[in-house]
């Protein structure tokens, strides 16, 4: 870690420090009724807190995890940062402007009290008398540590795995002080699966000849075969099936007689035992099986209730220990109880670990939710090539950047001021901003591209990923009062499903698209015997995102049968010829583009069907 190469990209040299916390004579009071007569914690910064101390980030370490998360010690020891490839000069989580800290938890082994810590009441290790510990009591010992550093605000709290449960254990405590939360791979509580592996590696250290009971640090034997067998069936739940066959497959070591996923899982084991506490391993590991916000609040929409902080929440594709699905739970109840949430589902082979690993993605992501870093002088240059990269991606919808401003335009007028705004397939969310600017809209975007919900994101608005040919399962019905489908409808798979969802989801809908009926396309089609290609419809039929080519009475006779009410209609030409069909009443042959306002047909009303002539206002642009 010493060499000019390393250092240059690094957080550079830190200090592990150690604080006493000044405690009320009853002590350090634990959710489970304890006490702790004595708190001291071990911690780290990095970078330099601003004359206005809101630039801090606080970051909450995993299982196994330390106040060591990036740069390196001096001397040099073998304590490896955990998140070194994320916190540093120009990296995710930027220390040239950032003031970063992250401590050791309650309940550890690496400088912060835990079991294997003097009990003052004994002049001993606790071991078997240290108190059951939770969460809640993790993040209220931190909360201590940042009041005597002086910092009253974050910027952000950030965790990943059991640091993504303390990170949302932060903006429910003190809901005040959180300006942003990241809580990545994560959940409100484990599964029956997670909790099963967590009970078997307990097992495996109470199981140890050497464990007493938890009291073995006088006896001068550690259960060390327990805690490595615990370590190596926690390491099968980091990594995803798919890594350990290419890993490791069902190859062999060299002597022929052992696998060599089991040479590795011996390795790990081996190592872990050389850092971590068994004491700490069975008391951290019991506070992660035990939280459960619903269990504790009724459910977790009452749980979030006292949520102020925007909220970004990440899933990893191949991580079956904390699954996407409890990732999506979290980001529907926070949207279920009116809070500002951002849903990104990253791909990332190395399962669970992948946040620890696969950084690329996941730093750009970081970045772009930390926004307050774009308004520093310092940062000009680089907000002026977000924008320029924002701007080129606005160029990646299927119609050109000056007809679509035109839809714009009309979407602006139609949407009430003050509205809860749905934007699908939102690119990067030029719409969003348009209409939270013009409109004062609430507004959430979804898009399947990771680079439009960075655009998103960075933009300060907040984004679902997801596809939504595959529907809109993580957002509750009724939750907004217009959804928007801008020149997308005719390039998803599954045009009827998209639409029922939007007005499941949304009040109303406002849908605008190409219109293949237009005369110019039927003349091309007719004159070259060719695919046309123009106007509203400017790509090759053999490299065209349009998967679905059809027209405005298409249109109108899907929602027929679906019992959509059409509640008015703006056809949009492009050519004085258009215009002249549409001035005679002709909309399909005149209208290059359509943009229509739909709802969901009363139940009285879907048995007449939809009757075009009384679908309501007929607009040309």
């Amino acid at each position: 870690m010493s060499d000019g190469q390393t250092t240059k990209v690094s957080a550079g040299p830190v200090k592990t420090r150690t604080i006493q916390i000044p405690l009320p004579p009853g002590g350090f009071n634990l959710d489970c009724g304890q006490s702790l007569p004595e708190l001291q914690i071990a911690y780290e910064t990095y970078g330099t807190l601003s004359p206005k101390k809101d630039n801090a980030v606080f970051l909450c370490h995993a299982l196994s995890g330390s106040a060591h998360v990036a740069g390196y010690h001096e001397p040099l020891d073998d304590t490896a940062p955990w998140w070194d490839n994320m916190v540093g000069p120009g990296k995710g989580i930027d220390t040239r402007f950032y003031y970063v800290v992250c401590a050791n938890i309650i309940g550890g082994c690496r400088g912060t009290t835990g079991p294997s810590s003097v009990n003052p009441a004994t002049k001993t290790p606790y071991g078997s008398l240290f108190p059951h510990i939770s969460i809640g009591d993790m993040v209220s010992g931190h909360r201590l540590l940042l009041k005597e550093l002086g910092i009253e605000r974050l910027a952000a709290v950030i965790g990943g795995s059991m640091g993504g449960m303390q990170a949302l254990e932060w903006i429910i405590r003190y809901p005040d002080m959180i300006d942003n939360c990241i809580c990545i791979a994560s959940a409100a509580g484990l599964s029956a699966q997670s909790l099963a592996f967590d009970i078997i590696s307990r097992k495996a250290i109470t199981s140890d000849p050497h464990w007493n009971g938890g009291d073995f640090y006088s006896t001068g034997n550690f259960p060390g075969s327990g805690l490595a067998l615990a370590r190596q069936i926690g390491h099968v739940t980091y990594l995803s099936q798919e890594m350990m066959e290419t890993k490791f497959g069902r190859e062999k070591t060299e002597a022929g007689s052992r696998f060599q996923v089991e040479s590795y899982l011996e390795y790990q084991g081996g190592k872990f035992i050389k850092r971590f506490d068994a004491n700490s391993y069975f008391h951290i590991t019991s506070a992660i099986d035990q939280y459960h916000l619903s269990e504790k609040s009724g459910s977790l929409e009452k749980a979030f209730e006292p949520v102020r902080a925007k909220v970004l929440v990440v899933a990893l594709s191949s991580d079956w220990l904390f699954p996407p699905s409890q990732s999506i739970d979290l980001a529907n109840a926070l949207l279920r109880a009116g809070k500002h949430v951002t849903y990104c589902e990253l791909d990332a082979p190395h399962g669970h670990d992948s946040f620890l690993i696969d950084v690329g993605p996941l730093g750009e992501v970081i970045r772009a939710f930390l926004p307050w870093v774009r308004s520093l002088p310092a940062h000009e240059e680089e907000s002026a090539k977000r924008k320029a990269a924002n701007m080129e991606l606005a160029t990646t919808r299927t119609c050109p950047f000056c007809e679509r401003r035109k839809d714009y335009a009309i979407i602006t007028d139609m949407i009430r001021p003050g509205s809860r705004v749905l934007d699908l397939g939102c690119g990067n969310g030029e719409l969003l901003r348009l209409l939270a600017a013009k409109r004062n809209i609430s507004g959430i975007g979804v898009d399947i591209d990771v680079k439009h919900v960075i655009a998103v994101i960075d933009g300060g608005q907040d984004i679902f990923q997801g596809d939504i040919d595959h529907g809109l399962q993580a957002i509750p019905d009724n939750t907004f009062d217009c959804a928007i489908l801008s020149e997308t409808l005719q390039v998803v798979k599954k045009p009827q499903l998209v639409l029922r969802e939007m007005l499941r989801v949304a009040k109303e809908g406002i849908v605008s698209f190409p219109n293949f009926g237009n005369w110019s396309h039927r003349l091309r089609l007719l004159c070259s015997g060719r695919m046309p290609k123009g106007g509203a419809l400017p790509f090759e039929w053999y490299d065209t995102p349009n998967i679905h080519l059809f027209t405005l009475d298409d249109f109108i006779q899907l929602c027929r049968e679906d019992h959509i009410r059409m509640l008015n209609t703006v056809c949009i030409p492009e050519s004085n010829t258009s215009r002249a069909l549409l001035g005679l009443g002709l909309r399909n042959l005149g209208a290059d583009r359509i943009l229509v306002r739909i709802m969901r047909e009363p139940d009285k009303l879907a048995q007449k069907g939809n009757d075009d002539g009384k679908q309501g206002r007929q607009d040309t642009a």
